[in-house]
């Protein structure tokens, strides 16, 4: 998995400023909202991934994550989706996606509360999810499509 880039490619990418958000640790954290998840209702999302803007041309795409949680870790994790109309395998016992088996390329790792990380990943034309991969939350909607064009 990429970590991330020269500066050199790192200059030329593509910006997208990502956030990780909950509305606190004190609220109930919502179930049945992974991705491609029966009756998907993400209005109910107490967490969630919100990009600046939701697709880039391919090539090299350079994410800058900030955790606005003031209580709770968050990552993201790109990951690409080899067929969108499939939801990505899980391990219930993890109660995460299951990176092993799904198309990770990369990803900004544990960001404590107020952090911020970068990575820069050079990402073929498809759809990709934009996931915070930490226990429950993927589940609870902490995910954003993102698509990279010609």
């Amino acid at each position: 998995m990429a970590i991330g880039l020269s500066s050199t490619a790192a200059s030329a990418a593509t910006a997208v400023d990502v956030r990780l958000w909950d509305q606190g640790a004190g609220m109930a954290m919502g179930t049945g909202m992974a991705y491609q998840a029966p009756g998907l209702d993400l209005s109910k999302a107490t967490m969630g991934v919100r990009a600046s803007r939701s697709s880039a041309p391919a090539g090299a795409v350079s994410f800058e994550v900030t955790n606005t949680s003031k209580d709770t870790v968050h990552e993201m994790v790109v990951i690409h989706l080899k067929d969108p109309a499939q939801p990505l395998p899980y391990v219930g016992s993890d109660a995460k996606a299951d990176e092993s088996k799904a198309d990770a390329r990369g990803e900004v790792p544990e960001l404590k509360p107020g952090k911020s990380g970068k990575l820069t990943v050079t990402l073929e034309p498809g759809k990709y999810l934009l996931i915070c991969n930490q226990p429950k939350h993927f589940a609870a909607g902490m995910w954003a499509l993102f698509e990279v064009t010609r």
